[in-house]
């Protein structure tokens, strides 16, 4: 479909959930499209959720302006204003009944997202999170970071690990990646140990070996993390404010 001028991919399960539950899906930056993940289409399916994935390129997700999506509205100022109006206006889903899920790239934004927006956000997935994105400023291998910030401290200064709010985080947060994953593995425990020190709930495997920074390992941990968000999308619905 087309939102606002860009494509979204968008999975409709046989069964929809009654609730409207909906997954937000940020892909990562091969833009891999959900076709591309079976595992992730039949756990949708077998939970009856929703899903919209919008394709904005290599952006990161963040809230930098990249020429190559769109130089007048950002990865992130898109996903929480056409994006969102798009799925309240076409399956009357709204937050908190929408949950973030990404892989790598989109693994990191979506931690971002929620860690800024917890209000809006509070049910997020990531698998192998590309979280200290600044080191590909650092070994000189992508040119979108280069245009989006100044230098790699100006990146890190936006990791999703630095817009952790010790007394607003999402209620309910799962991360995932494998010991093998050598680029990325290390930024997804610093997190863990400094969500720990903050006494803020989480969820998290950093031990499953799978394959590595790969589809493979995606699709190997699909089942467990697709139950986490439609476990914590109900309880999120149950909850007493």
């Amino acid at each position: 479909v087309e939102v606002a001028g860009h494509a979204c991919q968008v999975f409709e399960p046989a069964r929809p959930s009654e609730h409207g539950y909906t997954v937000l899906y940020l892909h990562c930056n091969r833009g891999a499209k959900l076709a591309a993940y079976p595992a992730f289409t039949r756990e949708f399916d077998r939970h009856g959720l929703r899903v919209i994935q919008p394709m904005t390129g290599q952006s990161w997700w963040t809230d930098r302006p990249w020429e190559e999506f769109d130089p007048s509205i950002t990865a992130e100022a898109y996903v929480r204003g056409p994006v969102l109006e798009y799925v309240a206006e076409r399956w009357g889903a709204r937050p908190p009944r929408i949950a973030l899920l990404g892989v790598s790239m989109g693994g990191q934004g979506a931690l971002r997202l929620a860690y800024k927006y917890p209000q809006q956000f509070p049910v997020v997935a990531a698998i192998s999170p590309a979280i200290d994105f600044q080191k590909r400023i650092e070994e000189g291998v992508d040119p979108g970071l280069d245009a989006m910030y100044r230098d790699a401290e100006d990146a890190r200064q936006d990791s999703a690990t630095l817009h952790i709010h010790p007394l607003n985080w999402p209620r309910h947060q799962y991360f995932c990646c494998d010991p093998a994953d050598v680029r990325w593995h290390d930024s997804a425990d610093r997190l863990r140990m400094k969500l720990w020190s903050l006494g803020v709930p989480f969820d998290c495997d950093l031990e499953t070996e799978a394959g590595g920074h790969s589809f493979e390992y995606a699709e190997h941990m699909a089942p467990r993390v697709i139950d986490f968000l439609a476990e914590r999308l109900e309880r999120e619905r149950l909850r007493v404010v």
